[in-house]
This record gives C-alpha cells, sequence and structure tokens, in this order.
C-alpha cells in the first residue's frame, strides 16, 4: 500500500482550522492535479481516491497533504540529480524554493483579502 501519512496518526482529529475551506469535490480536483504532476516525474500513484477504482478510504483532502509531500521529495530529488554543483543544489533547493514559497504565500493572501 502506498504511504497516506498515516504514521501521523488518524485524520480529522486536530480539527480544520488552519486548512483551507474547500468543497471535498474541490479537494479532489486538486489532489487530482497533484496526481498527474507527481505521475510525471514517477513513480505512479495509485488510483485511490473516493470513488475511485483502488479508493482506500481516505478524503481528497488528506490525498492532496500526502501527495503534495511526495511531489516535494520527488522535485528536491530532481534538484539534487540535476545540479551541477552542491552550490547550486543548495541554492535552488533553499533560496530560490523559500522565495517562490513567499510569492506563493502573497498571492494567497491577497486572494484570501479580495474575497
Amino acid at each position: 500500500m502506498h504511504d497516506h501519512g498515516d504514521d501521523f496518526g488518524p485524520w480529522g482529529v486536530d480539527g480544520n482550522a488552519s486548512a483551507a475551506q474547500r468543497t471535498e469535490e474541490e479537494w479532489a480536483a486538486i489532489a487530482r492535479y497533484i496526481r498527474h504532476a507527481a505521475n510525471k516525474i514517477g513513480p505512479a500513484l495509485p488510483l485511490c481516491l473516493p470513488d475511485e477504482p483502488q479508493a482506500c478510504g481516505r478524503t481528497a483532502q488528506q490525498h492532496v497533504l500526502v501527495w503534495s509531500a511526495h511531489l516535494k521529495a520527488a522535485a528536491h530529488h530532481l534538484i539534487e540529480q540535476a545540479t551541477p554543483s552542491r552550490e547550486r543544489g543548495a541554492h535552488a533547493a533553499g533560496t530560490l524554493y523559500q522565495r517562490r514559497l513567499a510569492e506563493l504565500r502573497d498571492q494567497s493572501a491577497r486572494a484570501h483579502a479580495d474575497q
């Protein structure tokens, strides 16, 4: 079975206070996008969202969380494989990553403020 992050404990006991508020359908669409991106660089993720052939019983939101972690790890591994030097790899995985993360957070904050 594919890792779904269950070692952290049962899903849902810590509430949703800090999570973005989306419908199950919205979470499922995001999970499918993440799975598609992750599958492009491999290894393939299972068809286990609710209503899929190998449904695992976990929510689409949980899949977004754990598959995003999978995609982040796969991207980091690609950085390690593609870097011509340790310094460039550290810059991409550190400075460039943090810069892009800050930009995404700012975009999200502005979009949320506009609502």
